[in-house]
């Protein structure tokens, strides 16, 4: 326990000790996307009856957020070790694969906490919002960051350079949570979107969060739940194997 508290710990450590960079930076990216998608669209599109687009706006940057911040923590972390060679270190400490994956992923999942927390509480200056389920909205939230913080370490693990983690991150992370119905509703995407909507597990994610403040959503909550919490334990699953088998880290 105590070598899980302390890898926890240095990775903890290791966001807050640059907030400015892990924590604000993403926090204004989010308040731009509010201010600009909020002031072309708000009033020309109603997508929840009585709910104002910019108020529909703040689940989904709150959750993008959330994502985008537990995987940039885990693969950051992991890649650089893997770079610098501090890597070592840990690897030569009596700490299980186990304790290793347990530490990285609740550090990522705490950074897309902490981040999604300060983008709502930004955001509730230009917006009224109230949560309706909120203890849906922490479910979709922690399962999620669980989950990005997972692939975190898989894309790190996998890769021998920053570069090849950004391009995980660029090509498949980021499209991905775009795509996940941030910014729309995907009922006003056509048929064929719509069915390409429902193979994004994101969708799942940003869709159950935000029934958590609304009540409403594109699919049905419970069903959102148990993808996401399916997705997390493939993925756990296939990362222990890695993290077991030693590839790329100790070979």
């Amino acid at each position: 326990m105590n070598r899980f508290a302390t890898l926890c710990h240095k990775e903890l450590l290791r966001f807050f000790k640059v907030s400015v960079q892990t924590v604000a930076a993403p926090v204004l990216t989010s308040l731009l996307y509010l201010v600009i998608f909020g002031q072309a669209l708000e009033g020309r599109l109603a997508i929840y009856e009585g709910v104002r687009y910019t108020a529909f706006l703040v689940p989904g940057l709150v959750m993008m957020s959330v994502l985008q911040n537990a995987f940039a923590n885990s693969s950051s972390s992991l890649i650089q070790s893997k770079i610098t060679g501090n890597i070592v270190f840990v690897l030569l400490a009596p700490i299980s694969y186990g304790e290793f994956f347990a530490a990285y992923v609740v550090a990522a999942i705490a950074r897309g906490l902490v981040v999604g927390g300060c983008v709502l509480a930004v955001t509730l200056w230009f917006v009224e919002l109230r949560v309706h389920a909120p203890l849906w909205a922490l479910a979709f939230a922690l399962l999620g960051a669980g989950l990005l913080g997972t692939l975190g370490l898989i894309a790190a693990v996998v890769s021998e350079k920053i570069d090849q983690v950004a391009a995980f991150q660029n090509f498949v992370i980021v499209p991905l949570t775009f795509l996940s119905g941030v910014f729309y509703s995907i009922h006003s995407l056509p048929p064929v979107w719509q069915q390409l909507s429902h193979a994004n597990p994101f969708f799942y994610m940003v869709d159950g969060f935000r029934y958590g403040f609304f009540g409403v959503s594109d699919f049905p909550p419970l069903a959102s739940l148990a993808i996401v919490f399916a997705s997390l334990l493939a993925v756990s699953s296939a990362t222990l194997g890695l993290l077991r088998s030693g590839y790329k880290l100790r070979h």
